[in-house]
């Protein structure tokens, strides 16, 4: 039996609907032809990549329950090298939150497309063996793409975007935006402002944030150890919601972050 692909490699698709899911890239030439081939010779651990993306790929089985999901979303276009490298040395700390009870999938966009989306998992070596497969390309920035396919999936709970600048519409973003919200599926931004011309761009991200019931939280590339707290601090959210972080806040430092920028401390 072949070994299951590891990633899958969506088409680009600039203003997807959001229950919208993606048919395979078009034949051709041009950059985005020569950045599928560059994408398709990346070393991948346990599987290679698939030019096609499968309708919904399971982690349990059929007629189970779908446990809650979250993806993490990332911006990986070259300037952004050296926190994608931050960042990925710490996701496996959203699986090791709650062992088995989150499933978690990469979303990663460069190149002007949204290149990589990950089976959901919920082992933390996978996860992370998946990350370190991942490289920069340049080009503009897609968040939507990521959540469009987040309102696709079922069991969606959180998506974490990982990003400095927004280079889309956002009148679709709030569409997307408000769509989430009533679902139920939050935005947690993790804005990364090293650069000063992503300042600018900060109050559209909270924007989106909000309308899903989310917030923006600062991304510092430097310190890889607070990332580590609020990703995990997300994961517990993800699972359990607000009652379960505010149960989990006197010992998890990233609870209390995470509960602040929601509005509001936990209780006294």
């Amino acid at each position: 039996m072949a070994d299951k692909p590891n990633f899958v490699l969506v088409p680009d698709d600039a203003e997807p609907e959001p229950a919208a899911r993606g048919e395979p890239a078009p034949a051709g030439g041009g950059l985005l032809a020569v950045l599928g081939a560059a994408i398709a010779r990346l070393p991948v651990v346990g599987g290679a990549l698939s030019a096609r993306m499968p309708a919904s790929p399971p982690t349990q089985a059929p007629g189970d329950a779908v446990r809650p999901r979250l993806i993490f979303g990332f911006d990986a276009t070259a300037s952004r090298e050296p926190a994608w490298e931050a960042a990925r040395r710490t996701t496996d700390a959203l699986a090791r939150a709650l062992p088995g009870e989150l499933d978690v999938a990469l979303a990663v966009h460069g190149g002007g497309r949204l290149h990589t989306f990950t089976d959901f998992t919920a082992n933390p070596g996978t996860l992370r063996d998946r990350a370190a497969a991942i490289t920069c390309v340049s080009g503009p920035t897609r968040m939507l793409p990521i959540l469009a396919r987040a309102l696709a999936e079922p069991g969606m709970r959180v998506v974490i975007y990982t990003g400095d600048v927004f280079e889309e519409s956002p009148g679709r973003g709030r569409k997307l935006a408000d769509e989430m919200g009533r679902r139920g599926i939050r935005l947690i931004v993790l804005h990364d402002v090293a650069d000063w011309t992503a300042r600018r761009d900060a109050e559209l991200f909270l924007d989106l944030a909000r309308r899903t019931g989310g917030c923006v939280l600062p991304f510092d590339a430097g310190a890889p150890g607070r990332l580590r707290e609020i990703l995990a601090a997300v994961a517990v959210y993800a699972v359990g919601g607000r009652d379960l972080l505010e149960s989990k806040s006197a010992t998890m430092p990233g609870a209390l972050v995470l509960l602040r920028h929601l509005g509001g401390a936990p209780p006294s």
